[in-house]
């Protein structure tokens, strides 16, 4: 269990930028597809999640390196929990504003919930899963496969489809504001079509 607790470590930090991936990638879907374009708080629970992800990146980068610490292990733990806990208030903020009764909520729901709930769910995931790797520190240290391996491309894989993620986000957020400083609250369009036109 001693060696195996290490690998399934460096396994779950990649189960949590593949959930962070497919959170992300669901979100860009139903603005393109959907129409729904995202609003300010929304936005801020994506660079929560972002940011949080970067603290496990930063790990299965050091691990697959050979240059992970402790001391860097517990760091990274550290920013992804506290990109985890800013996340949560941002989301927590927009559930808080749609709690009445009768008010619809920003947004179609998905299995009975919105997105700003569901955000909020997988934040305090990662705030709780951060602890436990903290306690669990530094026995339970993530161990990478050996590199070339069919391990170490899936690895890389995840972390790309991430970044690929990351990257289109961060495309869209352009279209999105156009050269205004800050997000429309609820916006209807993409304003840098419209500045331009």
């Amino acid at each position: 269990m001693a060696k195996l607790l290490p690998r399934l470590v460096f396994w779950s930090l990649h189960l949590w930028v593949l959930g962070y991936t497919a959170v992300l990638g669901v979100a860009l879907l139903l603005q393109f597809v959907g129409g729904e374009l995202p609003c300010p708080l929304c936005m801020l629970q994506r660079y929560g999640m972002i940011l949080t992800t970067l603290g496990a990146l930063w790990i299965i980068r050091d691990a697959r390196n050979g240059t992970l610490t402790p001391v860097r292990y517990l760091q990274c733990l550290g920013l992804g929990a506290l990109g985890a806990f800013a996340g949560s208030a941002f989301a927590d903020r927009q559930v808080l504003l749609h709690i009445l009764p009768g008010d619809p909520g920003f947004g179609g729901p998905i299995m009975g919930l919105h997105l700003y709930s569901w955000s909020l769910i997988t934040f305090l995931v990662v705030i709780v899963f951060t602890a436990i790797l903290g306690i669990l520190a530094p026995t339970a240290m993530p161990e990478a496969p050996p590199e070339k391996s069919f391990e170490a491309k899936l690895s890389s894989a995840v972390v790309v489809a991430f970044l690929a993620v990351v990257a289109i986000n961060a495309v869209m957020i352009v279209f999105l504001e156009g050269f205004a400083w800050v997000l429309p609250d609820d916006p209807s369009r993409y304003n840098l079509f419209s500045q331009l036109g």
